[in-house]
């Protein structure tokens, strides 16, 4: 048996998670409609994402974010962990205090219009990314402000985020 490498293993988990969360969205939408649905899957995206921003800041050996200096390992940590290529994310951080994060191709963009609800989904990716910093107590602004799926209305997906540190 062949071993697997990081990189195939990590393919594969995050892979294997994402098929997890599409079918769970999936039976639940088929169980309780596409409003509830959207409801308990931000809940519970929200939820993950305020814990596992706390696991990988002490992964890294942060016991606090105050900077962004700090913030930028941290993020770059927590891509590095929780994406995986199929994914098509890129992020930047074009001038200080700001994350850019732009989707070429989103797969649960993909899933969703493929079931036949892309219309009234609303996103959990940028739902738990909002967590993390939601659980790391950090101020910040989004723009632009979308609550539905922005690759389904405007053919693209990127966000602005700007952070405000107490200095």
């Amino acid at each position: 048996m062949k071993a697997l490498k990081r990189k195939e293993l990590k393919e594969i988990l995050i892979k294997n998670w994402m098929t997890h969360d599409a079918m769970w969205f999936y039976n639940c939408l088929q169980e309780c409609g596409i409003e509830k649905t959207n409801k308990i899957n931000k809940a519970a995206v929200r939820a993950m994402g305020m814990i596992e921003i706390q696991r990988i800041r002490k992964a890294v050996g942060l016991t606090k974010v105050e900077t962004f200096e700090e913030l930028k390992p941290l993020i770059d940590a927590a891509f590095d962990i929780l994406t995986g290529d199929f994914m098509d994310f890129t992020y930047s951080f074009p001038s200080e205090n700001i994350l850019h994060g732009e989707w070429k191709n989103c797969f649960a963009y993909n899933g969703i219009k493929q079931i036949g609800v892309i219309d009234q989904y609303q996103c959990g990716i940028m739902e738990r990314i909002y967590a993390w910093f939601d659980g790391l107590g950090l101020k910040y602004s989004v723009s632009p402000r979308v609550d539905g799926c922005m690759m389904h209305t405007d053919g693209k997906c990127f966000r602005d985020i700007t952070f405000s540190f107490d200095k």
